[in-house]
């Protein structure tokens, strides 16, 4: 089962162990993860599960789609290394990855 990390804006870490198949979103929904709120349920329709992939994973999880791009533009602070979590799916050569969640979101 792979494991994932999430650390929120004032740095506080928490690794859960997440369903592949799974997205990085429901795998933080289902654990009562602070600073992902997913309004709209996963369909990439808003911005509310927006997350920092740490760098050593960019290129693991790889980049936005461009729908994904054009929700991340409601997104707050976004970085290069955005990404809506509801689009990352866990599979399980992600097993180790760790996302940051922003201050707040939009």
């Amino acid at each position: 089962m792979p494991k994932i990390t999430f650390i929120d804006f004032a740095g506080s870490s928490r690794t859960i162990d997440a369903d592949v198949g799974a997205t990085v979103m429901e795998t933080a929904i289902k654990n009562d993860v602070p600073g992902i709120e997913a309004e709209c349920g996963g369909a990439c329709a808003c911005a509310t599960c927006h997350v920092y992939v740490d760098e050593a994973w960019r290129e693991k999880v790889g980049g936005p789609t461009p729908m994904e791009e054009d929700m991340l533009d409601f997104g707050y602070d976004v970085k290069p290394n955005s990404r809506l979590s509801c689009q990352i799916k866990v599979t399980d050569a992600l097993d180790g990855l760790v996302v940051r969640t922003p201050e707040r979101q939009a």
